[in-house]
Order: structure tokens, then C-alpha cells, then sequence
């Protein structure tokens, strides 16, 4: 049985080192990018991911949400889950379907946005 893949997208080294290896513990495979840039590269390459979890700022001028644009056309079966510092009525409209976790959240939050 193949484990359910994430791509975890956080420019915050420490705190992605912290959720990816909780979510490893979960039963997930995490793949990790610190930025959009290079989550647009494992998204264009082989992995099929079940998951992509993105903070929505972030630095090399991709931000969470054009990640999403992207992932419905590379990545189209990924579901979605978008987190960040503000709250959602501070953001852009989010496009329909994706998962919106204001930070600080905790792991159980994260964990069962994967399962809605």
C-alpha cells in the first residue's frame, strides 16, 4: 500500500521541519519545498500528490494561492490546504475547494483538514 503524499510548501525552515516530521508519524510521505519556486518543480515532476499544504506568503515572488492556479493544472487530483497569519477576510478570495487554516493551528486541525 502506497503511503499518501504531501507536498509541504513553508518558508519557515523550523516549522516545516516540525509539521513534516509530525505528519510522517501520521502515516504520510512529505515532500518539502521552501518556497514556490521549488514547489512548482516537485509539482512538475513525477509524484503524484494526494496533498498540498502551503503557507500563503512566501518569499520568490509565488505566493500560496498561485501555487493553487498551478496545482489545478499540474497536480489537478491534489487536494488543497492553504495556511496563514492572517485571517481569511484579510486574503484575496480563495478558490473554491481549497482548505483554509489560520496559523498558529494545531497538528490535529491540520490533520483533519487532510481527512475532510
Amino acid at each position: 500500500m502506497t503511503l499518501p503524499r504531501i507536498l509541504m510548501v513553508e518558508d519557515q525552515s523550523d516549522l516545516l521541519a516540525i509539521i513534516s516530521d509530525a505528519l510522517s508519524g501520521f502515516g504520510y510521505q512529505v515532500f518539502i519545498a521552501a518556497n514556490g519556486l521549488e514547489a512548482l518543480e516537485l509539482m512538475r515532476g513525477d509524484v503524484r500528490f494526494d496533498h498540498i499544504i502551503s503557507d500563503v506568503s512566501m518569499p520568490e515572488g509565488i505566493s500560496g494561492i498561485d501555487l493553487v492556479e498551478h496545482a489545478a493544472r499540474l497536480q489537478p487530483q491534489a487536494r488543497f490546504v492553504l495556511v496563514s497569519g492572517y485571517i481569511k477576510a484579510q486574503l484575496p478570495p480563495l478558490p473554491e475547494g481549497v482548505h483554509f487554516l489560520p496559523k498558529p493551528y494545531r497538528l490535529g486541525q491540520l490533520v483533519q483538514a487532510l481527512k475532510d
